[in-house]
This record gives C-alpha cells, sequence and structure tokens, in this order.
C-alpha cells in the first residue's frame, strides 16, 4: 500500500525565547519491506538550517538549531511511503550490544517478574513468537484503551496497575513481559492508517518488535492486538519511548513551551 504521511508539529512560547535546538525522528524508515519514496521538511520561519544523522538504532534524526529570539516554529514533515503486507527482515543473530538493548529493563518497561506469565503457553517446544503472541493477548484482555489516564512518563508497571492507558502503555507492557520472560523486544514507533479516520485524521502510534534467533524479527501491535500490516508505517525503534520521541529539544529563556501536533495519513 502507498501512504502519504504529514506530521506538524507547532512550538509557541508565551514570550520569546533566545535560542533553541531540536531533534525530530519523522523520516519513515527504510527497512521490512517498507520505503519511503519522498521526505520533505518544512519550517516557519522557512531559513531554519537542518541538518541530518542517524543514531545508534539506525533512525535517521533531523536536527537543527535557532539562534536568533522567536516566539514560535512550526515543522511540518511530509512523506510518501510504501508500506508491506508484512514486516520481515533476513534474519541474524543479534550483537552483544543488541541484546543488552533489548532484554535489559529500563525506566519505562522495568522488570515484570512473574506478572503476567498467567498468559505464557504452557509445555515443551512452545516457541518464542508464540510465546509473545500469548503476552501481547493477554495484555490486549487486561488493559483498556482509554486517553487521559496516563501521560508520557507513565512507565509499565504503573499501567498494569492502573489497567488502561494508550498505544505507547501498551507497548512498554509488552517490551517488559516479553523481556521479563527472556525475549528481546524493541519499542517502534510510527502511525497507522485508519480507512475511516475523517480527513486522513490520525495520531502517532506505537507498537514492539519481538526477536526469534531462527527468524529475526515479528513486529505485534498489542493496542489491537495483530501483527503489523500494511496500514503501518514504521518510523523508528529502540529500547522505548526514551529513544524514540518525534520531537525532542532545549530551549534558552524563561518562556513557557506549548506543543501541538497534528497528524493525517492517507491512502495515495
Amino acid at each position: 500500500m502507498w501512504l502519504g504521511v504529514e506530521h506538524t508539529t507547532v512550538f509557541a512560547y508565551n514570550e520569546p525565547i533566545a535560542e533553541a535546538y531540536t531533534e525530530l525522528r519523522l523520516r519513515p524508515q527504510d527497512d521490512g519491506g517498507q520505503r519511503c519514496s519522498s521526505f520533505r521538511l518544512a519550517a516557519d520561519p522557512s531559513d531554519v538550517v537542518v541538518h541530518q544523522y542517524t543514531d545508534p538504532f539506525g533512525n535517521a534524526v533531523h536536527h537543527f538549531d535557532v539562534l536568533e529570539p522567536h516566539e514560535g516554529l512550526t515543522v511540518t514533515a511530509t512523506s510518501d511511503v510504501y508500506t508491506p503486507e508484512e514486516f520481515s527482515v533476513p534474519a541474524r543473530p543479534l550483537s552483544l550490544l543488541e541484546q543488552h538493548d533489548y532484554l535489559t529493563p529500563t525506566a519505562y518497561a522495568p522488570s515484570f517478574g512473574g506478572h503476567l506469565a498467567e498468559f505464557e503457553p504452557d509445555g515443551p517446544g512452545v516457541g518464542i513468537f508464540a510465546r509473545a503472541t500469548a503476552l501481547m493477548a493477554g495484555i490486549s484482555e487486561r488493559l483498556v484503551y482509554e486517553r487521559g489516564v496516563t501521560d508520557v512518563r507513565t512507565t509499565a508497571d504503573e499501567v498494569l496497575a492502573l489497567g488502561r492507558g494508550v498505544c505507547q502503555d501498551f507497548a512498554h507492557v509488552l517490551i517488559a513481559a516479553c523481556r521479563s520472560a527472556g525475549i528481546p523486544t524493541r519499542y517502534v514507533s510510527g502511525y497507522l492508517y485508519d480507512v475511516e479516520a475523517e480527513s486522513g485524521q490520525a495520531a502517532t502510534h506505537a507498537w514492539v518488535d519481538v526477536f526469534n534467533p531462527e527468524s529475526g524479527w515479528l513486529s505485534l501491535d498489542p493496542t489491537h492486538n495483530r501483527e503489523q500490516n500494511d496500514h503501518y508505517v514504521r518510523v523508528a525503534v529502540g529500547r522505548d519511548y526514551a529513544d524514540v520521541p518525534p520531537t525532542r529539544g532545549v530551549y534558552r529563556g524563561s518562556a513557557s513551551e506549548s506543543l501541538e501536533v497534528k497528524v493525517r495519513v492517507w491512502a495515495l
């Protein structure tokens, strides 16, 4: 499927700030059968000079400085992306660093110990993907999708206690559960195309990849209890949300910042 994505971020301040540095992780990946044929960044004011580097997880990171006093900035990323029916990459062993990154508990996804173990299938010879899929189904059964009860700082154990949350929370709970079961797991950020969404209105989305040494990565969406399909646009991967926020930055000044994000995803 070919999809168009438009992601607009509006930074506003209640008084002028002296300068700001901003990082963006907004370019869709070329991986697993997905291809980004076009990516454009437009900024207002238009004299912003954007640079790019690749982070340790292979994500494209665009960054820029605004060195003059300003009260606002708008950045729009527009992409044309081909999305495959399923995520598929050639199997290769994880490096020692990757094993550490995707097995070690993090602040967002702490160790769960025996929590959710009742959802793992019993018996010898049960494969990694079967275990991970069962955990995903159990999390989907245990948690209710509800906005406004968590925020960007909420951790997986807090979500499990609340019993509700949003896609970021579902992803962190599955990451914590899989890593506690010895399954390497990573966080995926991106977008989800909803054919019924009015005017293509959408939001950022989050799901996970789990690793099997014999066959590589499998991409699972615990919010919808299913595998990734051609309605998903992958943007970045990492240990948890802290590695892949769409925008991150610092500014100098005493002003308060507000952030408004608008996302559209449509079929081309």
